[in-house]
């Protein structure tokens, strides 16, 4: 059986799309070691998945690996950066230039993942005219006339809850068509906005809830 790859056209589950990266890290982990295949046994090893399930995660991106060989690694990282959109560069604007967007604007790894901030919106006076990692931060009255300059779809929201829908509502209206909403507020915007919720307060939460219960 040779290796295949090609998109499913199929719309993927969004647990499994959440699965995917934790399978890429892993082929990349074990690339790095000199290994030249892996298989869904040798991947749920590492990551505590089941097999079976890893096998149909892996069969959304119409990936097919060796008999008694399993995937060869550098293609599946290939095959996976691609499916995942990791290969192309996505800009991003960041709004709210707090202790997390700031620490979200020096991570110089979001761009091996296809993220690149290109500019962050604050109204601190202090702030306005600086820059963190390269990244120049202006004041959210100019991110209409940015842009129109600029090809940017995607923003990055990490302003307080109480001005959350607020910002959003800009952005919306200034032509973004993704949010990566890092508030613990569930934003409202149009059908056809992409919102991606990841709030570490509630990770948090369940993290402690979880905790609690072992110690009962």
């Amino acid at each position: 059986m040779t290796l295949q790859s090609a998109k499913n056209t199929d719309k993927i589950p969004e647990p499994t799309l959440r699965r995917l990266p934790w399978y890429l890290s892993c082929a990349k982990l074990m690339g790095e070691k000199g290994e030249k295949f892996v298989s869904s046994t040798q991947i749920s090893r590492q990551i505590n998945i089941d097999a079976s399930q890893i096998a149909k995660d892996l069969s959304y991106v119409d990936i097919t690996g060796r008999t008694r060989v399993g995937y060869e690694i550098e293609r599946l990282v290939q095959v996976l950066e691609d499916f995942l959109g990791f290969t192309n560069l996505h800009r991003a604007y960041l709004f709210g230039v707090g202790s997390l967007g700031g620490a979200l604007l020096g991570d110089s790894g979001l761009a091996h993942f296809g993220l690149k901030i290109v500019g962050a919106f604050d109204i601190k006076p202090e702030l306005l005219g600086t820059s963190i990692n390269g990244i120049p931060i202006y004041h959210t009255d100019e991110f209409e006339a940015r842009m129109r300059t600029e090809r940017v779809n995607i923003g990055v929201l990490t302003v307080p809850i109480s001005i959350a829908q607020e910002i959003t509502d800009k952005m919306v209206a200034g032509g973004i068509k993704a949010v990566w909403n890092f508030t613990p507020f569930r934003i409202r915007v149009p059908e056809h906005i992409v919102v991606q919720n990841t709030s570490l307060y509630a990770h948090l939460a369940v993290m402690f809830n979880r905790l609690n219960e072992m110690n009962t």
